[in-house]
């Protein structure tokens, strides 16, 4: 039988557009969450300046984190270098109890030196253990008190689902996180822009390059934005991450505990962020400045105070819902003096329908005395005289 070169290539163009209106529609299902595919048993995704959560399964699941623990250890790291307490030329030396440790290390000797910036290089690229236990008695005198401060912190961070044993993730019982607990303390490190320059190494070496370092992120090769943050694989653990990557103002946090195999954390992390990229925008909150209309001062030097908004940061929406964000003002009607510059008289709250997705201070932009018997004098007088 013949066919036509016309009608074949009809057919052909028929067949192309079946493939691209089935292929167009999977990719809108799988951008919903519902739909997402991880294999790892939990998981979530969150933006890292709002904190807010764009996914999440078995999130306070408590399990084994491994080296992801390393995270809350360079958090105590960096807040260090930020009060001036160590520098990152330093000289610190390795005790006995930091050289004993197994798994992931550069194989430190007792005894042995490197500085500061080394040894968060080697706990950041290369995930050494060692490393991060002489790092922590550099800062506190001993690893058990530095694992004291980093559950102090945990509990600042509101960490309910934490404790730690040490300091390094090494198999321990009762040294247990969970993926929301580890987007928390992922999200307080990332505020030290510091880590970045260590967490995008992908090779580097130690000793006068005796001992090659290789970023067990693998998804710094592989994935568009990536900037960080830490593996961590152990019997208990499985296969776990803490991914951050940005692109454009957007920036995410995917964390996945538990994988079977390496593969498929990365690809679970990277499913995650995909998700968050392909659906999620930052945008900058505007304001008409009209509405922030003078507040009637009651037994004040002045009859009104001026006022103004705190606006900082940007609002995270769903893609296509730009156009749906309403803002609104709530003030008080009147204050009674005296009033203070920054103090709170309302708030500035951005709305889509009913949900509020930002909500603002309303400061006083000035002082506003109280009205006195000789505050009264000073003021008739002046009035008096300026006539």
């Amino acid at each position: 039988m013949c066919i036509s070169k016309r009608f074949y290539i009809s057919a052909m163009t028929i067949v192309l557009v079946v493939v691209f209106m089935f292929s167009s529609a999977f990719v809108v299902y799988a951008a919903d969450e519902e739909s997402l595919e991880i294999a790892s048993p939990a998981a979530i995704l969150m933006d890292s300046q709002t904190g807010k959560i764009l996914y999440e399964k078995n999130s306070h699941e408590v399990r084994s984190c491994a080296s992801i623990t390393k995270v809350m250890t360079m958090i105590l790291v960096m807040e260090a270098l930020d009060s001036g307490k160590i520098k990152l030329t330093d000289t610190v030396s390795a005790s006995e109890h930091a050289a004993s440790m197994g798994g992931s290390d550069i194989w430190l000797k007792a005894g042995e030196t490197m500085t500061v910036d080394e040894m968060i290089k080697a706990v950041v690229v290369a995930s050494a253990n060692d490393a991060a236990v002489a790092l922590a008695e550099y800062i506190s005198g001993s690893e058990d008190l530095f694992v004291s401060q980093m559950n102090e912190k945990a509990q600042g961070l509101f960490m309910g689902d934490t404790v730690f044993k040490n300091c390094n993730g090494l198999d321990e019982d009762g040294h247990v996180t969970s993926a929301n607990d580890v987007a928390i303390m992922s999200r307080e490190l990332i505020k030290h822009p510091k880590i970045f320059e260590y967490t995008s190494i992908w090779m580097d070496y130690l000793r006068d390059g005796k001992t090659q370092l290789v970023n067990t992120n693998k998804l710094l090769k592989s994935y568009n934005g990536i900037t960080g943050l830490k593996t961590g694989t152990t019997d208990a653990a499985g296969c776990c991450i803490s991914a951050t990557a940005k692109r454009g103002n957007l920036s995410l946090i995917a964390v996945v505990l538990g994988g079977k195999t390496g593969k498929e954390r990365f690809k679970d992390a990277s499913t995650l962020l995909d998700f968050g990229f392909a659906n999620y925008n930052m945008m900058e909150p505007t304001v008409s400045e009209d509405i922030f209309e003078p507040i009637k001062v009651l037994n004040g030097m002045k009859q009104y105070v001026n006022i103004k908004a705190e606006v900082d940061g940007n609002i995270l929406i769903k893609k296509g819902k730009e156009h749906s964000v309403e803002h609104m003002i709530e003030l008080v009607s009147q204050i009674t003096a005296p009033v203070h510059v920054g103090q709170i008289v309302g708030h500035l709250i951005y709305k889509i329908n009913d949900e509020t997705v930002a909500e603002y201070d309303v400061i006083a932009t000035e002082d506003v005395g109280e009205i006195n018997f000789l505050s009264s004098l000073k003021e008739l007088f002046r009035n008096i005289f300026c006539v």
